[in-house]
């Protein structure tokens, strides 16, 4: 099968690049390998809200709807199943991408058995892939349950004890503030800081189109402020909190303790040589990506794509969509990767017939 274009995702990414291939009337086909448009959502805790309101949750083209609220994951996946039957977006779930090849002067997709090929593929497979966790955590005893965010469903899940959280970014704040109602709480990591808006109440109402402006238009890569969050966020130093406050940590008892460094007889350890008796760990630690199945000349993918606005460096007709912080602050979130998508989309029609471009979108 050929098409013009391939997405691969079918998230929030992905279905944004879709509208916009559509709005301009190019083939295309968007591939998941979940039975679920967005059925990523659906792999993380019971209690997940997304950190942005809804009224920054929008897709190009449909409103979200729902005022200064915090959609849960299940309000999210519900929006986005409806956003692609309102555009009828060509979308084949069930079908998980393992291969992506140079044919001619195009590309190969592979699933399976099945095999596509395209003049344009969009990388849309999001940030949250493959769990990212510590060496040393296979030597803690039998005892201590494990768990990554990416498996932690609900406090059910854990034995009666200490949890030890081991991240203390978004995740680890609001997955501590949940588990520290029923269970002792230590969070290792350092104070990443926080909004110093009340998110929840009057003053987010207020704020939070101030903040998310700043987002989009200060917090870029090409200004000196953003290129300074970017540098810091891909290496590894975290975002503040965006909702949690430390009194909300401090109201549930949550302890802070030191980095874990390692593990001494079946204990975890700090970076200080505190030994922490715990019943339970949950791994906050991050996501990898999972670019391993890309087979291209002059390309590593074992880590960040690098690109220009969603551009494949060196790689003509490459894209991709959704990395952390790839042109803005926001681009990874649900409201903020509709911008990149347009962009790249534009780019794809200057390529395929640049004469159709108006003086506007060059």
């Amino acid at each position: 099968m050929r098409y013009e274009t391939v997405v691969i995702g079918a998230g929030q990414a992905g279905l944004s690049a879709g509208y916009h291939l559509a709005e301009r009337g190019k083939p295309f086909v968007i591939l998941d390998a979940a039975d679920r448009v967005g059925g990523s959502w659906l792999n993380r805790w019971d209690s997940l809200a997304l950190f942005t309101p809804a009224n920054r949750d929008s897709l190009p083209g449909a409103k979200f709807g729902g005022g200064y609220t915090f959609p849960s994951k299940d309000e999210m996946v519900a929006y986005l199943e409806r956003y692609a039957e309102q555009f009828a977006l060509p979308i084949r779930l069930n079908t998980k991408v393992d291969g992506l090849f140079r044919e001619g002067d195009g590309y190969r997709v592979t699933a399976g058995t099945e095999s596509f090929e395209a003049d344009n593929v969009i990388l849309a497979t999001g940030v949250h892939r493959v769990p990212k966790i510590p060496a040393f955590a296979g030597e803690l005893s039998p005892d201590i349950v494990q768990l990554h965010t990416a498996d932690y469903r609900n406090p059910g899940q854990l034995r009666p004890g200490t949890v030890l959280i081991v991240g203390a970014g978004n995740s680890g704040a609001e997955i501590g503030v949940e588990v520290g109602r029923t269970h002792k709480v230590q969070l290792a990591g350092r104070n990443v800081g926080y909004l110093p808006i009340e998110m929840r109440g009057w003053q987010g109402k207020l704020m939070f189109p101030l903040v998310w402006w700043v987002w989009e238009h200060i917090l870029t890569e090409d200004k000196k402020p953003g290129r300074k969050v970017q540098a810091e966020a891909l290496e590894g130093h975290g975002e503040f909190l965006i909702r949690q406050k430390e009194k909300d940590l401090l109201a549930v008892g949550i302890e802070r303790v030191p980095r874990i460094a390692g593990v001494v007889d079946g204990r975890p350890q700090t970076e200080d040589g505190v030994l922490l008796d715990v019943a339970n760990v949950i791994w906050c630690t991050g996501f990898t990506p999972d670019f391993g199945w890309i087979d291209l000349p002059g390309l590593d993918s074992s880590g960040r794509i690098a690109n220009e606005r969603g551009c494949v460096t060196g790689q003509p007709g490459l894209y991709v969509l959704g990395q952390e912080f790839q042109y803005m602050f926001n681009s990874h979130t649900v409201g903020g990767v509709g911008k990149d998508a347009a962009y790249v989309v534009r780019q794809i029609a200057k390529h395929n017939a640049p004469h159709l471009l108006t003086s506007s979108e060059v």
